[in-house]
C-alpha cells in the first residue's frame, strides 16, 4: 500500500515536471528569434530542440536520469533565458525599460 502511494505521488510529480517543460516549449515557440540573439543566449532553434526533446522524453521515456536532464534544461530556460529574452521583446513587467511613469518623450518628472 506504501509503495502505491509513492507511485502516485512520482506520478504527480513527473505529471507536473512534464506541463512546466511544456510551458517552457510553448514560451519559447512564441518568442521572436533575434530576441535570443540580442540577449546574447543560444539561439531559437537550439531551445526548441532541448525543451522539444525533453518533453518528448518525459511522454515516451519517463525515467528519472532524463527527466531530471530535461528538468535542469527547462529550468535553466526558465530561470535565465526567459527573463532576458522578455526584457528585450517588451513583454511583462517592465518590459523594455519602461515605467509607469514614462510618457511619450521620456520620463515624467513633474517639471522639475
Amino acid at each position: 500500500m506504501l509503495l502505491q502511494g509513492f507511485s502516485s505521488v512520482v506520478s504527480f510529480i513527473f505529471l507536473g515536471l512534464l506541463l512546466l517543460s511544456l510551458y517552457a516549449l510553448v514560451h519559447a515557440a512564441l518568442q521572436r528569434e533575434d530576441a535570443f540573439r540580442a540577449v546574447d543566449k543560444q539561439t531559437k532553434p537550439f531551445w526548441l530542440l532541448i525543451l522539444g526533446i525533453t518533453v518528448v522524453v518525459q511522454l515516451l521515456i519517463p525515467w528519472l536520469l532524463l527527466v531530471l536532464a530535461g528538468t535542469i534544461a527547462t529550468i535553466v530556460y526558465l530561470v535565465d533565458v526567459r527573463p532576458a529574452v522578455r526584457s528585450v521583446s517588451g513583454g511583462g513587467r517592465g518590459g523594455g525599460g519602461w515605467s509607469s511613469s514614462d510618457g511619450p518623450y521620456g520620463p515624467y518628472n513633474g517639471n522639475r
